[in-house]
C-alpha cells in the first residue's frame, strides 16, 4: 500500500503479524528495503520486492532489529540480489558472524531464521540516505535491546518497528530474561514524543497518523505491565504461542506442548512467574485464553489458528 503523505519513493508492503511490514525505498540512484519478514514468507517477500522494483536491483537491506519476523527473509533476498548490502544494528553483530542462533533468540523462541551475512552497521546518532532523503537513525531499546527506529524530519515520518504500534507495542523480551527493560520502553516513548512524528510506519499493521492519545495508551499499557510483571509474562507467552499458530496454522495439541517444551523461553517464563503450575496445564490455560479471545480454535486433539 502507499500513503501519499509519505516521502517520495517510499512504498509500504503491509504483511500482517507473522511477517513484519517491509518498507521499500526507490531513489534516483539506489533502492533499499527495511526489514524482510519471516522465513516461511521469504519467497513471497522476494516476489513482492521484485514486482515493485521491476527491472531494478535491490541495493541495500536494513534491519530495525534481528527478531525472526523482521530478518527471516534476509537470506532469500541475498540470494536473489548477489550484490545486496545488508546493514544491521551493531548490538548483535558478534552473534551473526558465527551465527549463534541461541544468542539471536531463534532457538529460545522456537522460531526459524536462515543464516545470513551482513556488510555494515546502522549506528544510532547517524543518518542514512534512503530514496534520496536523509533518515535519522535512533536507538530504541525496550522490545529488543538493540532495536532501531528511523525518522525523516521534513515529512516527520517515523519507522517505529515494534517500539510503537497504533494499538500498543511489542513484547519486552529482556524482561523475560530477568533484565530491567520497562524503563527503556518508557525512554523510547519519550524519544518518540520528542520527535513528534506526523506519520508512523509500524513493524506490524497499517501506516497511521500519530496523535498523542496513541502514546498515552501505550504508556498506560506499559504501566500496567510494570505494576504486574506476571501479566506481561502471560501476554508474552500467548504471543509466542500465537506466532507458532500463524506459522503452522494447525497442529496436534501434543505437538504444540512438545514444541513449547523445546523452546526455553516458555520454561523460563513459567519458572519465574508461574512456578506452581505444571507445564502442560499452563500451556492448556494459555491456549484456552487464546481460544476465548477468538485468535485460536481447538477441536479435540487439534489446535487451529483463527
Amino acid at each position: 500500500m502507499t500513503t501519499s503523505q509519505l516521502p517520495a519513493g517510499v512504498l509500504v508492503l503491509e504483511r500482517g503479524w507473522l511477517s513484519s511490514n517491509n518498507i521499500l525505498f526507490v531513489g534516483s540512484t539506489s533502492t533499499a528495503l527495511v526489514d524482510s519478514g519471516y522465513s516461511t514468507h521469504s519467497e513471497q517477500t522476494v516476489d513482492l520486492v521484485g514486482a515493485s522494483l521491476k527491472q531494478r536491483p535491490l541495493d541495500v537491506l536494513l534491519n530495525t532489529h534481528l527478531h525472526s519476523d523482521h530478518c527471516g527473509g534476509n537470506a532469500a533476498l541475498q540470494r536473489a540480489y548477489p550484490e545486496l548490502q545488508t546493514l544491521i544494528p551493531p548490538g548483535q553483530a558478534a552473534s551473526v558472524s558465527p551465527w549463534d542462533a541461541v544468542a539471536l533468540t531463534y532457538v529460545p523462541t522456537g522460531q526459524h531464521c536462515p543464516q545470513f551475512q551482513f556488510n555494515g552497521l546502522l549506528l544510532p546518532g547517524t543518518e542514512i540516505q534512503l530514496a534520496d532523503t536523509p533518515w535519522q537513525i535512533h536507538a530504541a531499546p525496550g522490545h529488543d535491546p538493540h532495536s532501531l527506529i528511523f525518522f525523516e524530519p521534513q515529512s516527520r515520518t517515523l519507522i517505529s518497528a515494534d517500539a510503537l504500534w497504533e494499538s500498543g507495542f511489542g513484547v519486552v523480551f529482556p524482561e523475560l530474561d530477568g533484565e530491567q527493560a520497562f524503563d527503556e520502553v518508557a525512554a523510547t516513548f519519550d524519544l518518540i514524543e520528542q520527535l513528534d512524528p506526523r506519520w508512523v510506519i509500524p513493524g506490524h499493521g497499517p501506516v497511521f497518523a500519530y496523535r498523542p492519545a496513541i502514546l498515552a495508551h501505550a504508556r498506560q499499557r506499559l504501566n500496567a505491565f510494570v505494576s504486574n510483571p506476571s501479566r506481561h509474562a502471560q501476554h508474552a507467552a500467548k504471543v509466542l504461542l500465537k506466532f507458532k499458530l500463524l506459522e503452522q496454522q494447525l497442529l496436534p495439541f501434543a505437538d504444540f506442548v512438545n514444541w513449547a517444551q523445546r523452546s526455553s523461553y516458555f520454561e523460563r517464563i513459567r519458572e519465574k512467574f508461574f512456578p506452581s503450575m505444571a507445564f502442560e496445564l499452563w500451556i492448556e490455560q494459555l491456549l484456552g485464553e487464546l481460544v476465548r479471545s477468538g485468535v485460536a480454535r481447538r477441536d479435540g486433539a487439534m489446535v487451529y489458528n483463527a
